[in-house]
């Protein structure tokens, strides 16, 4: 387990200097004890103690303020407890040189009234305190809660339980149950943990303190979402200011998703991604015509394997998600019918993609290393094989596929562009830049090498550099919607909402023109954000967003974007619709903890507003119409 976000100490006050008694020269002995056992002593509420490795020792002095004319003379029954008390105090030094403990007994102070109203701590239960008036009782459980402070900082830890039990006994503080909550976490009882911090909130439902040693209990217990709702509140309480609190709210969030996705992920059936997302993957490659012998106009049966392999290149030309998987199915079919010939190294090359699409890396692998072997020419087996690796964390083997991939063709353009794609990942954008060029002197007419440059060089702080190829792009790609989008979102990066709402509309248009039927969603989502964060214009971006839905609606980017709309409109309920909604179409296990993750945070937030009612308009406060969206 994880330590503990939050340090189990009780409210223990610093120590403070004793003053000798003038009148007891057994105190001189317990002076000069304490010194040579190097202890700790504090005086609380008029009764001297003593830490020491063997525990903690209580011992009675007098004022010190009064002299022997005016202090009362001890009743026989106070003078036998004051004897037991130096009993007990000589056993208690012997002890500590044998390295054992000695039995701890309070006394109460002089000065107190009468000792038949007042109790020992071993008289303490539940009928004896009914003799006591409640200020005697609030005194009493005052008296054994800075005792059971001093035994816990000694970590006696049961001692210290039975003297917050008995300070619970006498005055049912909040405190004194958070105390000995303290005492069970270090102990690692983490069941006692939740029930004494529990009645501490049961009496103060804001105590921070307990709600935070209450989380703690609740994460070692693997109760991440009890856990969460507690540190959630603490934070709203505190106004998140309190850093550990805060980091603690986003470990907790981390740990709960990612056991949860680990569990949804070993019964969840791969899938493909948004039309959307697959569409812009396979554009990140160079259109090419189908290899000579599976055009339309030559006769191949469907019923065989390279008959299938041209059905699933046809269909991916329909760019929906109806027609992506009738091709990953055509993909598989043809390499179960065999006989492929020339075109096996292409059929496991597409096979490939679309396991990599569905998120099955290993499968995807296995079958980019086949086509490989096959026909180590196919360049595009390389690069796909490369950013596989990327995205699997391994930049080493991706860079090693691209050099391969150049040793084959140092003159293919697409090698370059998904070169810089990785230089672009890692930070590295004077390279990725060189590379984004390379591919452009290779192949003017690819947009996206263009556009790419444009992204780095605003990257790199050259922003007259990228809005200049920008606008060079729309001179050479005036009909090519990309150009528009991307453009409009470094516009709208720079404050500047009407030219980038402007792109955007052009975006659109041209993506109608294009293709009616299955458009590029994107540029609705941007203008969405955009009208979101310039003008507040919430009802508009919505619209946008459900229109783009229905167009895509597996569109992750667009459901996400919801979920965030509505999520700072304050409408958290809808909001945590959407996050499970993205959560449901996450593809990957590093997807689905972001999704998690967001769905968790928000349902905690609505437990937070239904369990603390208080909090409510705190919470809208903190998270109000001028908070920003991410763009992460």
């Amino acid at each position: 387990m994880a330590p503990a976000a939050f340090p189990s100490v009780p409210e223990v006050p610093q120590a403070t200097t004793v003053t000798v008694p003038a009148d007891s020269s057994f105190w001189d002995r317990i002076s000069n004890w304490v010194s040579e056992n190097k202890a700790i002593v504090y005086t609380i509420a008029g009764v001297a103690i003593v830490v020491t490795g063997a525990g903690a020792v209580y011992y009675v002095r007098s004022s010190g303020s009064q002299d022997s004319e005016t202090t009362p003379r001890p009743s026989k029954k106070e003078r036998r407890k004051r004897k037991q008390a130096e009993r007990e105090a000589e056993a208690a030094q012997k002890a500590a040189g044998e390295g054992k403990t000695a039995p701890i007994t309070i006394v109460p102070p002089t000065g107190t009234p009468p000792a038949e109203n007042i109790l020992a701590a071993d008289e303490i239960d539940e009928n004896s305190v009914q003799q006591l008036t409640p200020a005697q009782r609030k005194e009493r459980a005052a008296q054994l809660k800075e005792a059971g402070n001093v035994a816990y900082n000694a970590k006696n830890f049961d001692e210290a339980i039975k003297l917050y039990s008995k300070a619970i006994i006498c005055k049912p503080d909040p405190v004194y149950y958070s105390n000995r909550a303290a005492c069970y976490n270090a102990m690692g009882q983490w069941e006692k943990v939740v029930e004494d911090t529990t009645a501490a909130l049961n009496r103060e439902p804001l105590y921070v303190k307990a709600l935070n040693r209450r989380a703690n209990a609740y994460d070692h217990l693997d109760m991440y979402s009890e856990a969460l709702l507690d540190y959630t509140a603490s934070c709203i309480i505190e106004d998140f200011r309190n850093e550990t609190s805060a980091r603690s709210v986003e470990t907790l969030l981390k740990k709960y998703a990612e056991s949860k996705a680990k569990e949804l992920m070993k019964t969840r059936e791969p899938r493909l991604p948004s039309a959307t997302f697959v569409t812009n993957y396979l554009q990140s490659f160079r259109s090419k015509p189908r290899p000579e012998g599976l055009e339309d106009t030559v006769e191949l049966s469907d019923d065989t394997g390279k008959g299938q392999l041209r059905l699933g290149l046809k269909h991916m030309e329909g760019q929906t998600g109806a027609s992506y998987e009738q091709a990953a199915a055509a993909f598989d079919k043809a390499l179960e019918l065999g006989d492929l010939g020339e075109y096996e190294a292409l059929a496991y090359n597409m096979r490939g993609t679309f396991r990599c699409l569905r998120g099955k890396h290993q499968d995807a692998l296995e079958d980019l290393t086949k086509s490989i072997e096959l026909d180590p020419s196919m360049t595009q087996s390389y690069i796909k094989r490369a950013s596989m690796n990327l995205e699997l964390g391994s930049p080493e083997l991706a860079e090693a596929d691209f050099a391969k991939a150049l040793e084959q063709n140092p003159e293919d353009p697409d090698i370059y562009y998904h070169r810089a794609q990785l230089q672009f990942i890692k930070g590295a954008f004077p390279e990725a830049a060189k590379d984004y060029q390379k591919s452009i002197d290779l192949d003017r007419d690819f947009i996206f090498s263009h556009i790419q440059l444009g992204v780095t060089q605003y990257k790199m702080g050259s922003i007259a550099s990228s809005m200049a190829t920008f606008r060079r792009c729309i001179k050479s790609f005036e009909k090519t919607p990309d150009v528009y989008n991307y453009y409009g979102e470094l516009l709208l990066d720079q404050s500047k909402l009407q030219e980038a709402i402007e792109k955007f509309d052009t975006a659109i248009e041209l993506e109608k023109q294009r293709n009616p039927m299955s458009i590029n969603v994107l540029p609705l989502i941007n203008k969405a954000l955009a009208l979101f964060q310039g003008k507040g214009d919430f009802e508009e971006s919505k619209k946008l967003c459900e229109k783009a839905l229905i167009i895509d609606p597996e569109c992750d980017i667009a459901v996400a974007t919801m979920a965030q709309l509505l999520l700072q409109r304050g409408k958290v309920t809808e909001a945590l619709e959407y996050f499970e909604r993205a959560a449901n179409l996450a593809r990957t296990e590093g997807e689905l903890v972001n999704a998690l993750s967001y769905a968790e945070a928000t349902r905690t937030q609505i437990q937070v507003q239904e369990k603390y009612p208080q909090l409510a308009a705190k919470l809208g406060g903190l998270a109000g119409p001028s908070a920003t969206m991410s763009d992460g």
